[in-house]
């Protein structure tokens, strides 16, 4: 057993790592697993020598890391816990690589309507944005929780802000999750809102409520179920297909031709979500054959890229296990 103390300069930093009723610190015992026992602006650590040794380097990372990130103010217990797996990984490897540098964002993707600024959280969604800009059309691969939807649509709001493109196009396959709808009442944007609930909650956060509505009324939002994209050339639009591994192969083939001049096309989808009978859905063949496809970018997506809750991890990790 060692007893040793450490003392964080950063007052803010340390009451984000104890979170609320200490919750933070809690967790952090079980990943370190060591005692950390809160003295003033830091911890009395305790536990296995060579544990607390990594602990004491860990928090020696966290503040130069938090330091240098230009999110601070919206760092969390998902950023703390995303750098420890990256602390663990280079322990593993016993020997430290440029690209295994601790993470921070590089960019700010947007503002949004409240203020709050936007930034990747993980080196998959600093991939996925610097793909946007360096591709005109982009595949996010990966499971739920990963950002695929949110990053897209926060990066359309951008693109549309700065006049690179004069609207967003919407589109999702109607396709059940495993459940019949039925008939739904209304007009063409009212039968599609319930697949694209997700982009609306994404746009709502981005530029809020009053201005998506806004910006429908006006075409610059253009919400459309991929039947009715076809024949339809999308110039200057930044075009995002959600839920692609819904799509069958000719499907995807007529939303990908689709693209016009100055526009950008987003597809995601996650393999393991697919709602069509076996061997319909054509989204994993079309990855395939467009890897290393000039002006076509790919980002994966893995459980360690997954931002909503902590749990959502442990699920799809079991699921995986059936």
């Amino acid at each position: 057993m060692r007893k040793e103390q450490f003392t964080f300069e950063n007052q803010d930093l340390y009451r984000k790592i104890c979170g609320i009723n200490d919750t933070g610190v809690r967790n952090l015992e079980k990943q370190l697993e060591i005692d950390l026992i809160p003295r003033g602006n830091g911890f009395q650590v305790e536990g296995n020598p060579e544990k607390v040794d990594f602990a004491l380097d860990f928090f020696h990372l966290l503040e130069t890391n938090y330091r240098d990130r230009p999110d601070r103010d919206f760092t969390d217990s998902f950023d703390f816990g995303y750098l420890l797996k990256q602390a663990t990984k280079e322990r593993k490897k016993e020997e430290r690589k440029s690209e295994d540098e601790p993470f921070k964002p590089n960019e700010k993707i947007l503002t949004t309507y409240k203020g709050k600024h936007l930034y990747s959280r993980t080196k998959n969604q600093e991939k996925y944005i610097q793909s946007f800009l360096n591709n005109l059309i982009t595949f996010g691969i990966g499971p739920a929780g990963t950002g695929k939807t949110f990053l897209s649509v926060a990066m359309a709001c951008r693109f549309l802000q700065n006049g690179i493109v004069d609207k967003i196009v919407l589109t999702r396959p109607a396709v059940e999750a495993g459940e019949n709808l039925g008939f739904l009442p209304g007009d063409l944007n009212q039968k599609v809102d319930p697949y694209l609930r997700p982009v609306y909650d994404a746009l709502n956060e981005c530029i809020g409520f009053e201005k998506t509505q806004e910006y429908i009324a006006l075409t610059k939002i253009e919400i459309a179920p991929v039947a009715f994209m076809r024949g339809r050339t999308l110039s200057k639009s930044f075009i995002i297909l959600d839920e692609a591994q819904n799509c069958t192969l000719a499907q995807l083939k007529m939303i990908m031709t689709r693209l016009g001049r100055n526009s950008r096309m987003c597809i995601s989808g996650d393999v393991t979500q697919i709602d069509l009978e076996h061997g319909r859905s054509g989204f994993d063949r079309v990855v395939n054959l467009f890897r290393q496809t000039e002006g076509i970018g790919q980002v994966f997506f893995g459980k360690e890229d997954i931002t909503r809750h902590p749990l959502v991890e442990t699920i799809v990790r079991k699921f995986e296990e059936l």
